[in-house]
């Protein structure tokens, strides 16, 4: 006998074998066992989430021998004829290969005739948004005003295609992506019925990889168990799908914790050895470090059990650089197509959490802002040196400029006053304007509130979830731009506040808002929109409507 790839094999053939999707079984059920069924169901969701198998156990349920139920016996004649799929009454028609209204025709020139051995004419379209307008037209028809002996069981992957008319004639199951939980419970029924050896984390590794489909995770076992000769291990599981052992991804924490740019190279080297899937690789950092900020936030979390060597990642990292480090490698991650290649794009993203780093105590900003003292070696040959010379470049600067005063830089040319608010302060907007701020500079002055003046002192007000943004070096990038821009010197001091601010960013989403709302009362009072309203039963939809910015 053939070999049956197991997500055939193991396809559900009852509602209690579904996994995941009991929010779409409990409404089946009921209406199956009251009675109350509709003419058309529509089940949308992502692909291998079970879509065409709960339409095939909906058909048997209907046409069971032994009477409807949500329940059939998958033994009569009826069943075992679906369950081969060669049953005479359930009609599958992919609409990826038939879009055409002759298709759609045909089905609805056959759909007025009684079926020939079940109590229902089951028609099951998969990637029904695939059809045609005219096919579209040419359904409706029959959706509109079905025999009562047929019933439509519609299947996609984008509903957002579909016109509202079919839309409307449906009722929708929107059908979700599995847990990680649920599919690795599921390998595990599957592996054990089989008999196959397995270790927990080639399950889990496999779990990660299916990304929400059981289909395609059963696809991905079925292929591990062929890599591996018969049998399921960590190792041959994440040879084939490119990954790397979580061990990894927490030396590029233990490597930025400790500030040592050599051995966080060194990492980089030796994933790298691994020809990983460097996107996957990214994804297992962002997930570590959800884990680390978890266990720093959340009391009592315990985390799983594989979390029990991040909690001295937790005690060393301060939970604002967890974020900030988080959000550079999921941004890493959507610019890594646009790199060279993926491990030069990876490794620029692992210099740029390094780069980011907070400042050690006593220096002014993260060590990669300032040049490096050169090496002895590096030096040329020179007379013996004086006593200033020989203090090494650690050294406080207090003590540095006590044998070779350093003239502090001179503040920046004076500029023009800015304009002053009604509570004396500089206008914060129009000092981001000056300074050209941008990128994450720009973000984080784009969220600031001015508080106060204090001589040098500028106090500046942040939401809570932008506190983050505020850590070295962007705080002393800010305040040289400023600094520039106003023509003296100024520090800033950060504070957390709630409410409404007043910030740069606000006040460009209030005059975006206004800029929008009167976009919309335009198109609305416009004379020939008003007349294809009147004559046509058109409708304007808003959020088709952009403002026209100025000067286009």
């Amino acid at each position: 006998m053939s070999y049956q790839v197991l997500a055939r094999k193991w396809r559900p053939r009852k509602f209690a074998e579904l996994v995941g999707q009991e929010h779409v079984v409990r409404a089946l059920t009921n209406a199956l066992d009251s009675g109350r069924m509709h003419h058309a169901y529509l089940f949308t969701g992502t692909r291998g989430v079970g879509k065409t198998t709960i339409a095939r156990i909906f058909a048997k349920s209907l046409n069971c021998e032994r009477g409807e139920s949500a329940d059939p016996c998958g033994e009569c004649a009826v069943c075992t004829a679906v369950d081969a799929g060669r049953f005479v009454d359930l009609l599958e028609i992919d609409a990826a290969s038939n879009t055409g209204v002759d298709d759609v025709r045909e089905v609805i020139e056959n759909a007025q005739y009684a079926p020939s051995r079940g109590r229902f004419k089951v028609y099951l379209v998969d990637e029904v948004h695939m059809l045609s307008k005219p096919a579209f037209n040419a359904l409706l028809k029959t959706l509109e005003e079905p025999p009562p002996h047929v019933k439509f069981l519609l299947a996609t992957t984008d509903p957002q295609k579909l016109p509202v008319t079919v839309l409307s004639r449906c009722l929708k199951f929107n059908l979700k992506r599995l847990l990680p939980e649920q599919i690795s419970g599921q390998m595990r029924h599957i592996l054990g019925a089989e008999g196959i050896e397995y270790e927990d984390e080639a399950i889990g590794e496999l779990a990660h990889g299916a990304d929400g489909s059981l289909r395609d995770g059963l696809s991905l076992l079925d292929q591990a168990i062929a890599y591996g000769g018969g049998a399921l291990r960590a190792a041959d599981v994440r040879a084939m799908l490119g990954s790397v052992e979580r061990g990894q991804v927490l030396g590029v924490l233990e490597a930025l914790a400790a500030g040592d740019g050599a051995a966080l190279m060194a990492e980089s080297d030796r994933i790298a050895s691994f020809s990983p899937d460097f996107a996957g690789v990214l994804d297992d950092l962002a997930t570590v470090l959800h884990r680390v900020q978890l266990l720093q936030l959340v009391p009592g979390y315990r985390g799983e059990e594989s979390d029990t060597g991040l909690a001295s990642l937790a005690e060393r990292m301060a939970p604002e650089d967890v974020q900030l480090y988080y959000q550079i490698a999921t941004n890493g991650r959507r610019e890594l197509p646009m790199a060279p290649d993926a491990r030069i794009g990876f490794e620029m993203v692992l210099l740029r959490m390094y780069a980011f780093r907070p400042a050690e105590p006593g220096q002014g900003a993260a060590p990669m802002r300032a040049p490096a003292a050169p090496s002895p070696a590096a030096q040329p040959p020179a007379a013996p040196p004086r006593p200033a010379a020989s203090a090494p470049a650690s050294r406080p600067p207090a003590a540095a400029a006590a044998p070779a005063p350093v003239p502090a830089a001179a503040p920046p040319a004076p500029q023009r006053p800015v304009t002053v608010d009604a509570n004396g302060l500089p206008d914060w907007h129009e000092v981001v304007e000056r300074a050209n701020l941008r990128g994450p500079i720009g973000q984080l002055a784009q969220n600031c509130s001015l508080r106060a003046v204090d001589g040098e002192s500028m106090v500046l007000a942040l939401m809570p979830p932008h506190m983050h943004l505020a850590v070295e070096p962007l705080t002393s990038q800010m305040e040289e731009k400023v600094s520039q821009a106003l023509g003296r010197r100024v520090r800033f001091r950060f504070v957390a506040d709630h409410g409404n601010l007043g910030t740069p960013a606000e006040r460009r989403a209030q005059a975006l808002s206004e800029a929008q709302a009167n976009a919309e009362a335009s198109m609305e009072a416009d004379p020939l929109v008003q007349t294809l309203k009147r004559e046509f039963d058109a409708r304007v939809i808003p959020q088709s409507i952009k403002p026209v910015e100025p000067g286009t």
